[in-house]
This record gives C-alpha cells, structure tokens and sequence, in this order.
C-alpha cells in the first residue's frame, strides 16, 4: 500500500454539526472525521464550492465548539449529497489546545 498523504492524523467523528458562510444562518450537516488542521463532513440539498469561507460548529469533547475554515475541495457524491474537506483557517486558542489533546499525535 501506498503512504498516507495527509498532514494530520483523523478520528472518526460521525456526529450532527452546523455549517454556514460567514454571515448566513447555519444548515446541518453530518461530519464524517474530524482532524486538528479540519473536517470532512456531508452535505444534502446544498451547493458548497472549494474556497468557500465557512463557520462550523461541532462537538469535542462533549462541548460545542466553533472554527473557520476554508473548503479545501467538494465532491458530489449523488445528485443530492456533496462530501466537503473543510481545512481550518481560524480556531479559538482554547479549542485548538483541546484539538491537539485529542490527537497527540499530530
């Protein structure tokens, strides 16, 4: 098998989370990992495009935390569905602190 070409280690992280552009009103979603540098998550009946700035909020350790992050690439899955690799481009000192917690080794 090939080596593994991402920068960060990833958990799984099946879990409901919200995601809006900067200044609209949030939508669900389903994340499917979680990393320090991002998430990939799904997302039906919407049109997400690579570069597009967006707010999440998510889970961590049982807290519902916020991040920025910029769409690193989206792909549609089914006419309906789009799979999204959100790269993280502003997170709070302490929810990054809890990030690299959770994943000691990245």
């Amino acid at each position: 098998m090939g080596r593994e070409r991402r920068k960060y280690a990833r958990i799984d992280s099946e879990q409901v989370i919200s995601y809006s552009l900067e200044d609209d009103a949030g939508k669900l979603a389903v994340s499917s990992n979680l990393s320090v540098g991002g998430l990939q998550f799904q997302v039906i009946g919407c049109e997400i495009n690579y570069g597009e700035v967006l707010r999440v909020t998510f889970s961590l350790e049982d807290q519902a935390v916020q991040a920025v992050g910029k769409v690193a690439w989206a792909t549609e899955v089914d006419a309906f569905t789009t799979e999204v690799g959100l790269e993280f481009i502003h997170v709070e000192p302490d929810v990054q602190r809890a990030l690299e917690d959770a994943f000691p080794e990245s």
